[in-house]
């Protein structure tokens, strides 16, 4: 089995050395600083493992299942702390799919399963999400796909990266549609917290016995470097699974990693940074939004929930080509084509990353780079 690159990690390794001056697209939150967690962390911690549960601290996983809105629902023993989102994906699709199974995916939406499903041998079957439904999943469409040989059902919700947002109705009727046939259901759940139009749906972890919840505290909190993401499921044996996976993988969690991400998602703590996440998302989005109105050769459909959406360039106009455009001089500005997500036509345009990305000139110089475009 050999795991090929995807356009989207490909694109990212090749504008590595870049250095721009500007970023429109980025898809976090504003980082907090080490400094800001000194007071509540013990400089006598040992950095070994926790010494306490090789599954995750048991009060990070508490948490975990109290933001989640699983408490009385699920149970501790059904968390396992992992490297961010993407492990926990990779632990569940790497045990659960075998050669000639189906798995149905979402397009446009996080490519991870996709790669993963075809260095395995699995057959991939897509679901199209189309902008003129504004990026709704297609759930009669989700149907049609779903077969006896469904293994799995993998998903975002909020997605990534349109930005549209399954409510609890529309996400029972995917829970429903898997138990047909048996299949696993995951949802990928980084954005939950950054809903603009609607309360958070429920975790499939709670709805479906099958259903496979993973997230992090990446996005919505901007702690991406920690490295900290959670898998969650009722299904003792899929979670033993991806423990024994994970010790051939990553083996234990990283110590600051778990303690910091347990020190943010206490109760108070988390409500403060959610608040001001949110703030700032709405302002952004709403800066966003107005901008992309007043541009004559972009138009979007503006996320729901999350801080990116897929903005719509000219017809035959070519992502790729210009966002390598954008990011030469004189515009020094990145933004990822939508080519990563299987949306030639498409860039990704997101508010998250705070000052630091220089948001207000990297919109300018896009608009100076559309109009300049020789195509």
């Amino acid at each position: 089995m050999k795991v090929k690159i995807h356009t989207l990690f490909e694109y990212l390794l090749e504008t590595t050395d870049a250095a721009p001056e500007a970023i429109v697209g980025f898809s976090l939150s504003q980082s907090p600083t080490l400094g800001s967690f000194m007071d509540d962390l013990d400089p006598d911690l040992p950095l070994d493992w926790n010494n306490r549960d090789f599954r995750g601290l048991p009060e990070l996983r508490d948490h975990i299942l109290h933001h989640a809105g699983l408490d009385g629902v699920c149970d501790r023993k059904d968390v396992l702390i992992t490297a961010g989102a993407a492990e926990a994906n990779y632990l569940a699709v790497m045990q659960l799919l075998q050669p000639g199974d189906e798995i149905v995916i979402e397009t446009p939406g996080w490519p991870q399963a996709d790669v993963l499903a075809r260095a395995i041998g699995a057959k991939v079957v897509k679901v199209h999400r189309r902008e003129k439904n504004g990026w709704q999943l297609p759930l009669d469409a989700l149907e049609d796909a779903v077969n006896a040989k469904t293994r799995m059902i993998f998903l975002t919700n909020p997605n990534n990266p349109t930005g549209d947002l399954m409510d609890g109705e529309t996400l029972q009727r995917v829970v429903d549609i898997a138990a047909a046939h048996g299949a696993w259901l995951l949802v990928d759940e980084v954005y939950a917290g950054l809903e603009w139009d609607g309360p958070r749906a429920p975790s499939v972890a709670g709805l479906y016995e099958r259903g496979i919840t993973t997230g992090s505290v990446s996005k919505a909190l901007g702690l991406q470097g920690l490295r900290t993401g959670w898998l969650i499921c009722r299904d003792p044996q899929m979670v033993m699974d991806a423990v024994i996976l994970r010790e051939n993988s990553s083996e234990i969690m990283n110590i600051m990693g778990e303690v910091i991400a347990e020190i943010a998602l206490r109760p108070d703590r988390y409500d403060k940074a959610m608040a001001e996440a949110r703030a700032a998302g709405r302002r952004n989005l709403a800066r966003m939004d107005a901008w992309v109105a007043a541009q004559p050769m972009l138009e979007w459909v503006a996320p729901r929930a999350g801080l990116i959406g897929l903005g719509r360039l000219p017809e035959n106009m070519d992502s790729g080509a210009f966002a390598r455009f954008l990011l030469a001089d004189p515009y020094r500005t990145f933004l990822l084509p939508g080519t990563a997500y299987d949306q030639p036509g498409h860039i990704r345009l997101g508010v998250g990353g705070g000052a630091g990305v220089n948001l207000d000139e990297g919109l300018d110089r896009l608009a100076k780079g559309l109009r300049a475009w020789p195509g």
